[in-house]
This record gives C-alpha cells, structure tokens and sequence, in this order.
C-alpha cells in the first residue's frame, strides 16, 4: 500500500524545485516562473515558494546535482509545504541519486508532480512507498500560455483539489503535437496551442479488464534507471499496469523496440497485468509505435492477451492529465476506458 498524501486547500503551502534542467531560472524563461505563480496563487489560493537553488540556472544546476536534491530534500522535511512541483524535465536528473534521502521522502508524504526526467524521481517516491502524480511540470503546465487548457484543469482539480472516489479518465476531445507547438517566448505569452480532433482511447490487443497500480513514465529515461536501485524487480512489477509515454526527442520504432525488448527480458511485461501508452508527442508515430507494441508484447513475448490501451492524455501528448502513479486503475477493453479505482489524495 503506497503512502497517499494529502489534497490541497486554499492557504497550503507549496514548493517549486528545479531538479533536472535549469532553465526556469535563465532570464528568457523566468516569466514563466512568475506566470505560474501567479496562478497558484490568484486562482488557487496556494502560496508558492521557489526553493533556494530552483532559479540559478542551466550551468550552476547542471554543475551542481547536490543543491538540486538538497532543494527537494529541504522540501519535503518542511512541515509547512504540502506539494513539491518540478519546474521541467531535462537528461540528468540520475545524478540526483547519491544524494537522496529516502526516509526522508517516507517519513514526509506530500504531492510531488512532474514528467519527462522527473520520471526518476517518481521512481524515487515509488521506492519511498510514496504515491506521486504524473504531469504538472510548472513550465509546461502551471504556465502554459494563454490559459491552462480546460483538460489539465480539470485533472489538476480531480486529483490535487477535489479528490473523486473513482473517476473515469477521459479522452480529451482535442490534441496539438511537437510540431504544433507555441515557442516560449514572453512575447508569445498570450498565444495558445492550436488545437485539432483527437480520435480518443484505443485498445491495440486484449479483452476484458484488468486492473492494478500504475508505475512507469517516460521509457525513454528508462535506460538510465536499469540496473540502479530506482529500478524495481520483477517481481515488484507483479500486478502492475505499466504507463509508457514518448519525450520530444522523436525516438524512433526501432529504439522504441529496443527499449521494449529489454522490458521484456527483463521479465516485467510477462509480470504486468496492461499497458498504458500515451500518444506520441509526434503525428507521424502514431501509426508505427503500435505495430512495435504489437510485434514485441503481442508476438515476441508471446503476450497478445495483455491489454494494451493506446493514445492517453500523458506526457508529452499535448492536453496532458494527471496521473497519480502507486494507486490502483482499471483498463475497461471492451469499453476504452481507463478508470481511477480509488481517491487520489486524502
């Protein structure tokens, strides 16, 4: 049983860290960090600080991965905040290992949001036995442009603020790609991601439900986690329902076959009870990643009954939801639904 924190109110105290790249703090970006602080406080009642290394930058937080865990450290030990939100991912956030206290995390339950590199210290707060949330990265998200799109709103409210007993994921009607994308700019802090038709929730092979925790992310940070401590066993991937998202970088179905089959000879896809795959942040992916899914879950490991349920709202796949990792969900086949079983927060 993961450790849930507790929801969010008007008044908590919150923290952002910078725990992979530093941008948030390079004077192009920075209107970011205010735009986003301004929400969360305007809109949400919260108060937000900024921990004391989040704002130095891309070389003095790249030069120094302990000031980095030492941010999220400190947060979690204060009292008074009550969730943790990542500013971006990045490509290093592993070096943060060595550094992390994880009695620390255990013994200090609270919201902790974040996707793409942060998919490492998700892994973290799994090895913690700490639910954490998927999403909510406070450059991508808390300061998108224009106004926080309606679907991750309604995420954030259904699971931070408002809680419900179970809740059936939606489909978001609308989707933009990596190439739609709005360049951030402060002059184009008024622009909005163009929008187009989603085609919504689609089972690539199994029947049925099937039900168990979420755990996964980003496979392509993946790599860097085999064989560290972050990384569970088979047998800790027993029951589970693994979440698989594509980054920005356009991995190819190749590699996306090579991660696969390294999931496979590791023996998790025989211990899982689904998948769970977001749309790739790329239209032109679309087609090709599901005959990989198809040819190395359903053929090469000899698996075509797992459910595999495609083209989610998560990640890099632009509306995102969020999506509390550690607690239980059930894949609906036969329906195309993908439903929270249980209260996100206390």
């Amino acid at each position: 049983m993961m450790l849930k924190p507790k929801r969010l109110c008007p008044g908590d105290k919150v923290a952002i860290v910078s725990l992979s790249c530093g941008m948030l703090g390079e004077a192009p970006f920075l209107h970011k960090y205010h735009l986003a602080k301004e929400r969360l406080e305007r809109d949400c009642g919260l108060r937000v600080v900024a921990m004391p290394n989040a704002l130095k930058g891309i070389d003095y937080l790249y030069q120094h991965p302990e000031a980095r865990a030492q941010d999220l450290m400190d947060a979690f030990r204060d009292p008074e905040i009550r969730a943790v939100f990542n500013a971006i991912g990045g490509d290093d956030t592993i070096r943060l290992l060595p550094y992390i206290d994880f009695d620390v995390l255990k013994n200090n339950p609270k919201i902790f949001t974040g996707f793409s590199d942060t998919t490492t210290n998700h892994f973290m707060m799994h090895k913690a036995g700490l639910a954490s949330y998927y999403g909510g990265a406070i450059m991508n998200n808390w300061a998108e442009y224009g106004a926080i799109n309606e679907y991750t709103a309604d995420a954030f409210d259904k699971t931070l603020f408002h809680p419900q007993e179970r809740w059936t994921i939606p489909a978001s009607g609308f989707c933009s790609y990596e190439t739609d994308k709005v360049w951030w700019d402060e002059a184009n802090i008024n622009r909005t991601i163009p929008r187009f038709p989603n085609t919504g929730y689609e089972i690539l092979q199994g029947h049925g439900k099937a039900s168990g925790p979420l755990l996964g992310g980003c496979i392509d940070v993946f790599e860097m986690l085999f064989g560290t401590p972050l990384w569970p066993d088979p047998e800790e991937w027993r029951g589970k329902l693994l979440l698989l998202e594509t980054s920005e970088d356009d991995i190819g179905p190749d590699w996306l076959t090579w991660l696969l089959r390294g999931l496979q000879a590791q023996g998790v896809l025989h211990a899982i009870n689904g998948i769970v795959v977001g749309r790739p942040a790329f239209a032109d992916k679309l087609e090709p990643y599901k005959e990989v899914y198809r040819q190395v879950v359903g053929f090469e490991a000899g698996r075509p009954d797992l459910p595999i349920l495609y083209n989610v709202n998560v990640g890099h796949a632009y509306p995102i939801g969020l999506f509390p990792l550690g607690l239980e969900y059930e894949i609906d086949c036969d329906a195309k639904t993908l439903t929270l079983l249980e209260p996100a927060a206390k």
